[in-house]
Order: C-alpha cells, then structure tokens, then sequence
C-alpha cells in the first residue's frame, strides 16, 4: 500500500467510502418498504378474516376509482389472496436486496479498517 501514491489512495479511499454510504442508505430505504409491506400486508389478512366471517349471501363491493361495484364473493377472496401472495414475494424481495445490502456495506467497512489499521503511523 505504502507504493501507491498518495492520489490514487485518496481516490480508493473515496470510492470505498461513497459505497458504504450508498450501501447504507439503500439498506436503509429497503428496511422501511418492508416494513410498509409488512404493514399493507398486515391489513389484508385482516380484511380476509373479515369477510370470511360475514354470511355467504351479503353483497361484496370493489372501489373502482371514485365508485364502487359489485363483486362475486370468491372473486374477491381470489383477489385478496392474490394482492397477499404478491406482496410475501415481495417482502422475500426485499429481504433479500437488504441481506445484500449490509453484507455490502460491512465489507465496505471492513476494507476501511483494513485500510487505516494497516497505515503508516506519523
């Protein structure tokens, strides 16, 4: 390390340090849409519970924009069921792309400590 000039060490320095910080912000971001899955996700099996506890013959209505319009039962349960399965896999998504995430932001760290532990003391 002591071979390289000072400027190109300054411009690996910067590089490692611009992808921790980016890492961490995008962990970050990553965190909290799953969290907001988490939360829609939350919400829709609780309205699957809801309608499975009302009769069989109580007319089911869809928000369409500013209306509302009648459904058959088991399509809406068909899609609610849908909107949950779409949103696990993408809660897995973003698990996974958080995982990456961090491990990428250690290893960034990592590299730093390697760097300053490894210096030249003056």
């Amino acid at each position: 390390m002591a071979s390289l000039p000072d400027d190109t060490l300054r411009k690996i320095l910067l590089q490692i340090q611009q992808t921790s910080i980016q890492s961490q912000k995008a962990h970050n971001v990553s965190v909290q849409q799953t969290a907001m899955k988490e939360r829609e996700k939350r919400i829709l099996q609780l309205t699957i519970d809801e309608i499975s506890g009302i009769k069989e013959d109580v007319n089911m209505y869809k928000g369409v924009g500013k209306m509302f319009m009648m459904v058959p039962r088991k399509e809406m349960e068909q899609d609610l069921k849908n909107q949950e399965k779409e949103i696990t896999e993408d809660i897995s998504n973003l698990n996974k792309k958080s995982k990456y995430l961090e491990k990428q932001f250690n290893e960034a760290q990592a590299q730093l400590r390697d760097i300053f532990h490894h210096a030249p003391k003056q």
